[in-house]
């Protein structure tokens, strides 16, 4: 048995120099209880989070390898750990790595695909009326969501990306808020961003200034000049993607090399609505393949194109606007998670969608009772984020707040 012990760790400690770690969080969970498919992994209790949240990693990692928590404040020296209970291990907490509760190495269960949510929202920014206190937005867009529950917020309309701490009741200004304008110092209209949490760093899709700038530390760098940028991601590879909406394209650059034009890596075809082309589309995500998907905005559909191809193909809408289960109307913000499932902003139906790749229709996950600003309402949604444990937070534009929706874990 301990020969086996031995093998399999050896295995995956070789596994997890080439992951991507993707860990599994929920909340409610017992004790290595199942988690995955691989049935040597289970959940652990995170030490200091709330209703016995677990985290899924690889449970016959050895003893020896494990070091004890901070006793003073439970917290992890060691880079990419997380403080967990462990009792086959040790009474008292220890450091568990990152690159044991991959995905890859413990895959979810089959139940992952049914994931559900709280209907009633938590507001956890703004919803405090419409102005320019640090504790109000104005039309909301983008959003990013760190590892401690941070909230970075494209604020449109007060020209700045503001950050709200973890229960705090007002953010702080990060970036612009110095007015409309295009000095380097202001911001005109951001419509998304993108977080380095390593170096604290923000791109931004600068949308009324045309142009894609960086602040570290308020200090600015324009990256990319003369674009219409509504959309940004980026993959692992450290490549930049922009979405022109007016040219119905999106571009990819290296990251550090933006002397050029880009590369067209979906649409570039003019408006239209054929698989090569777009009609005024809005937020983007890359997946692990460096495949794109695009919010097709007018078209009323999410496209997606693997890489290289020249044109793609519909995963989600495309029959026409509507609110049926098969169609969408003016989609905004979108996620494809690891399973490969499409979650996208339905703005115009007032809810949020998830699509299977491959079905005919998809499922309402947050929303869809009408628009109005009760806690299970939105009114034009537009970007969406989720935190490491797996709860969706939603800009719900027009009522000038971030919504959070718990995820229920059966």
């Amino acid at each position: 048995m301990n020969t086996i012990i031995i093998h399999c760790y050896i295995v995956f400690i070789i596994l997890s120099i080439t992951v991507q770690v993707k860990p599994q969080i929920c909340r409610k969970t017992p004790q290595y209880g199942e988690c995955s498919t691989n049935n040597a992994c289970g959940y652990f209790h995170m030490v200091g989070a709330n209703n016995e949240t677990g985290i899924c990693g690889f449970r016959w990692l050895a003893c020896s390898h494990l070091v004890l928590c901070n006793s003073s404040d439970n917290s992890c020296s060691q880079p990419n750990t997380t403080c967990v209970q462990h009792p086959q291990c040790n009474d008292l907490p220890v450091c568990y790595p990152a690159t044991m509760t991959d995905q890859s190495i413990c895959p979810p269960t089959k139940n992952k695909t049914n994931l559900k949510w709280k209907q009633n929202g938590i507001t956890v920014a703004g919803g405090n009326g419409h102005g320019q206190q640090l504790n109000q937005l104005i039309g909301p867009f983008g959003i990013f969501t760190d590892k401690n529950k941070n909230i970075f917020i494209a604020d449109y309309n007060n020209h700045r990306i503001v950050e709200w701490k973890y229960n705090a009741k007002e953010g702080q200004i990060i970036a612009g808020g110095n007015g409309e304008g295009n000095r380097m110092d202001q911001l005109n209209g951001p419509t998304d961003i993108i977080v380095d949490q390593q170096n604290h760093s923000i791109i931004i899709a600068d949308y009324n200034n045309r142009r894609v700038i960086q602040w570290l530390n308020q200090n600015q760098q324009i990256l990319i000049d003369n674009i219409d940028c509504w959309g940004l991601a980026m993959d692992k590879h450290g490549f930049l993607y922009v979405s022109d909406s007016p040219k119905n394209e999106v571009r990819r650059w290296k990251m550090g090399d933006y002397n050029n034009e880009g590369i067209i890596v979906a649409g570039g075809n003019g408006r239209g609505n054929q698989l090569n082309q777009f009609n005024v589309h809005s937020f983007i995500f890359v997946d692990e393949d460096q495949s794109v998907y695009v919010s097709d905005r007018d078209n009323h559909r999410v496209m997606k194109w693997t890489k290289d191809a020249k044109e793609g193909t519909v995963v989600a809408g495309g029959n026409g606007e509507g609110e049926n289960l098969n169609q969408l109307s003016r989609p905004h913000g979108i996620i494809v998670d690891a399973l490969g499932q499409i979650y996208v902003v339905d703005t115009w139906n007032h809810r949020v969608m998830r699509w299977c790749e491959g079905k005919k229709e998809g499922e309402i996950v947050v929303g869809g009772n009408g628009y109005g600003n009760q806690p299970n309402q939105l009114h034009y949604p537009h970007g969406l984020s989720f935190d490491e444990e797996g709860n969706l937070y939603v800009t719900d534009r027009q009522n000038n707040r971030i919504q959070k929706f718990e995820i229920i874990c059966e």
